[in-house]
């Protein structure tokens, strides 16, 4: 009675922990965290630092180069990367692998306060330094605001009325708009005027800063209490700057700023960024998600969100999807359900034709409780539903009835000969439990490299290596538990007490004899399979390899550079005729277009580019995605026609680190000239090579310089400085700022420059006037300036640890990378 007691309990045990693992399974399943890609924090910043009117050699030397000496101090820094360029330092500060994300804010922290240490080093008008550590965060949900008709204040006001409704959406972390424009006050005034007048910039700037300024006027006791005091005098509207009294001679008369100035209130122009979607100006919405959060569920909420604000919507204004990541998720785990369900029924039906009805049905619910067991431990271990854990588990389910199959094959062949269930389960749990916990671990340490590898790939790819332990883990625990258990209870009876051989059919006969025959002539056979392995190694060398395929999204990239210092505007005009082109073609959905630098990180994968006026990149959706690889072939063709002065290079997603090119060979030494030498040689070797395509180096061509060359004496005497003639060129052309307009939470530059029509062309140079301070007037430049020289000169100096260097990229036209790059390595 206590043994039957004991029996009923185990198995009352058993069917309960089966329960537990359909309903922990499926709970899990819903509450597990849905991305794209495996949460990964990419363990860089980057420190920008601007310099204004700096070369970009002056940047390297000065400011670049000091900022690095400081952070290579921190012990944590794997590698320093930084691009100087006219005007601006942009260091990449990369963290090495070995610390964990918990880790990092203290790491940013003490770089911050490394930074903030060296800025009394930097020359006079370099900084402030800024520090970005979010330079990984991804915006999966990515909206285009497009309004025809509207203009740039209306759809502005939209767009952060959108904003501030959504970050009250569950799971939203941050929302951010791209291609918001810089709000200015500008300032035109003749030169003629001014020189007329006697009026000089400095006195302008100083005064407008003077009157604008907060100041403590301090308090009165009135009556035991302090009143604060606050004369008046402060601008309390734009038109109130045109009754600014400015001093116009030394004789101290006063003009009103608006007799000299025409103030008006707009935007930065040339703007520093453009967005455009379809061809229509658009402004950028990037929503990301939490972490740990489901990124399925934000995009349903903020989608639902969205449609309840329709009705606070402007009419005719709209968001176009730039990218949906939610949606790229569903369509992955629905991918993932429908795998599931066919190879269920492919595992299902092999085992029912090979074994019998009842063993395949069994061991269909042993892999179904092993995927739902999987899942439990996901939870726990805050595995995310992604491209790689679920690719784990696809892959992991033609290893997970192996175990299974031992067992249950055991239990039947001694069922066969004459055993009693009970007994044939425990002899055969007996003999293969560790055996089969040996083969699970080997099959577990083959995906070890992966997992346990220390580096970006590693990290991004340790799930693949968790997800199969866990899988193969449960799978050998069902194996020698519920398998055999399940076997005793539901493998059909024998109907006759007849011991039959399970080995005696034709099947088996047949394999016997082959053993026989490979016994009898060992060696033959042995060298026979030493030579099939020698072929095998043989020709692997000439197997094409890739880490990472390209990704199956509906999407590719058009990354289009002119001649570095272009013109905005001449970008974007140039990104127009492409744009038309594209909206011609049959295949394409939508574009959305980046001018001046990269879109937010919408993917993982994507390395956003920094600014730049002659950068624009189109981001092109396709119809469907079999057809990219012709579009690209047709643009490319298109673009070296239509733009030949120009780099465009068309890139795919890949479904891993995208850096630059698939092939990059770099030079790293102090001589400049040197460098370039062996980037136009190496250059030389690919281009050589007809599959190679996307040839350049990331230092891009010289570029010219006007350089005036000022009459020193003469400039000493009429007390005519280096930045005085500065400003009177800038001021001339781009316009300068000589101040800040507070309203409310706003900073307004205010700017000051030449109207349009003496802001022509660099034949006018000599007709610019500098104020001279000796004798209160203003001279014309022509008087200061002997010759206008020019010079070429580097437009972008990289460097890596604190050494110069130069990177070729290319890429191949079709094919892997692998191919290409065997050619080229040995030539280079």
């Amino acid at each position: 009675m206590k043994i039957t007691e004991y029996a009923i309990s185990k198995k009352t045990v058993a069917y309960f922990l089966t329960l537990i693992i359909i309903g922990g399974g499926l709970l899990s399943y819903q509450q597990l965290g849905k991305l794209e890609f495996p949460t990964f924090t990419i363990k860089t910043a980057v420190v920008s630092t601007p310099y204004p009117g700096a070369s970009a050699e002056e940047v390297e030397q000065e400011v670049t180069d000091r900022i690095e000496k400081a952070v290579q101090q921190m012990s944590q820094i794997k590698k320093i990367r930084s691009i100087s360029q006219e005007g601006l330092s942009i260091i990449y500060v990369d963290i090495k692998n070995m610390f964990p994300t918990k880790d990092m804010p203290q790491i940013w922290d003490e770089l911050r306060r490394k930074v903030s240490d060296v800025q009394s080093r930097l020359p006079q008008g370099a900084g402030p330094s800024r520090v970005n550590d979010d330079f990984g965060d991804v915006y999966g949900v990515f909206f285009a605001l497009t309004g025809d008709g509207y203009t740039y204040e209306e759809m502005k006001d939209y767009a952060d009325f959108l904003k501030r409704e959504l970050l009250l959406v569950k799971n939203v972390a941050r929302v951010e708009i791209w291609g918001d424009q810089q709000e200015t006050i500008t300032l035109e005034i003749s030169r003629a005027r001014m020189s007329e007048l006697g009026i000089s910039l400095e006195e302008i700037a100083n005064t407008l800063n003077r009157q604008n300024q907060v100041v403590d006027a301090g308090k009165v006791e009135v009556d035991k209490d302090y009143i604060r005091m606050n004369p008046t005098g402060q601008f309390t509207a734009v038109e109130n700057l045109g009754d600014l009294l400015v001093q116009s001679d030394r004789k101290g008369n006063l003009i009103y700023l608006k007799d000299v100035a025409t103030i008006q209130r707009g935007y930065q122009e040339p703007p520093r960024w453009l967005l455009r979607y379809n061809g229509q100006s658009a402004l950028g919405l990037g929503i990301s998600t939490v972490d740990g959060g489901n990124v399925v569920e934000m995009g349903k909420a903020v989608g639902q969100r969205i449609e309840e604000l329709k009705g606070n919507a402007p009419v005719g204004m709209e968001l176009g999807v730039i990218a949906y990541q939610s949606d790229l998720v569903s369509t992955s785990v629905k991918t993932f359900v429908v795998n599931l369900v066919e190879a269920l029924a492919i595992v299902i039906t092999v085992l029912c034709i090979t074994m019998g009805l009842s063993s395949g049905i069994l061991m269909g619910v042993i892999l179904l409780l092993t995927i739902l067991g999987t899942f439990i431990g996901m939870r726990i271990m805050a595995i995310d539903l992604q491209l790689i854990s679920l690719g784990a588990l696809i892959l992991a389910l033609g290893m997970l009835v192996d175990n299974a199959i031992v067992v249950t094959d055991g239990i039947l062949v001694r069922v066969q000969q004459g055993m009693g269930r009970k007994m044939a389960a425990i002899e055969t749990v007996t003999q293969t439990a560790w055996p089969l916990l040996g083969a699970t671990f080997v099959a577990v340490l083959a995906f070890a490299a992966i997992g346990t590898s220390k580096d970006t790939t590693g990290e991004f790819l340790i799930s693949l290596f968790l997800v199969i332990a866990i899988s193969l883990g449960l799978s050998w625990l069902l194996a020698i538990t519920l398998t055999p258990l399940f076997c005793v209870q539901f493998l059909p009876r024998k109907k006759t007490d007849k011991v039959a051989d399970p080995y005696g059919r034709h099947v088996f006969s047949l394999y016997r004899r082959f053993l026989d025959l490979c016994l009898s002539h060992r060696t033959v056979f042995l060298m026979l399979l030493m030579g099939l392995l020698a072929t095998a190694i043989w020709g692997l060398g000439y197997v094409e390899n890739s880490f990472f395929p390209n990704d199956s999204r509906n999407q590719f990239m058009i990354n289009f550079w002119r001649p570095e210092g272009a013109h905005l505007e001449k970008t974007s005009t140039d990104m127009e005729r492409l744009e038309d082109y594209l909206s011609g073609l049959d295949e394409v959905a939508a574009t959305t277009t980046f001018i001046g630098q990269g879109a937010l990180r919408f993917v993982l994968t994507y390395e956003p580019q920094m600014p730049n006026t002659g950068y624009g990149q189109i981001l092109v959706t396709v119809k469907d995605h079999s057809t990219i690889d012709s579009l690209i072939t047709n643009i490319r063709s298109y673009a070296a026609d239509h733009f030949p002065d120009a780099e465009v290079v068309l890139k795919k997603f890949v479904r891993g680190m995208d850096k630059g090119g698939k092939i990059e060979a770099r030079f790293r030494g102090p001589d400049i000239e040197e460098l370039r030498r062996l980037s136009q040689k190496a250059q030389g070797l690919m281009a050589a090579d007809p599959v190679a395509t996307d040839i350049r180096d990331d230092w891009r061509k010289k570029v010219l310089t006007l350089r005036p060359r000022v009459a020193e004496t003469t400039a000493r005497r009429l007390g005519i400085t280096r930045p005085r003639v500065a400003d009177a060129l800038a001021m001339n052309f781009s316009g300068r700022t000589i101040g800040l307009y507070r309203e409310q939470d706003k900073q307004i530059p205010i700017m000051v420059r030449a109207p349009e029509n003496e802001r022509g062309t660099v034949d006018q140079l000599n007709d610019i006037v500098v104020f001279s301070p000796a004798t209160g007037q203003s001279v014309p430049l022509r008087q200061i300036v002997i010759e206008m020289g020019t010079q070429w000169e580097d437009p972008i100096i990289r460097r890596e640890n604190r050494q110069r260097t130069i990177t070729v990229r290319c890429n191949p036209l079709y094919g892997n990378a692998s191919v290409l790059f065997n050619r080229l390595r040995p030539k280079i």
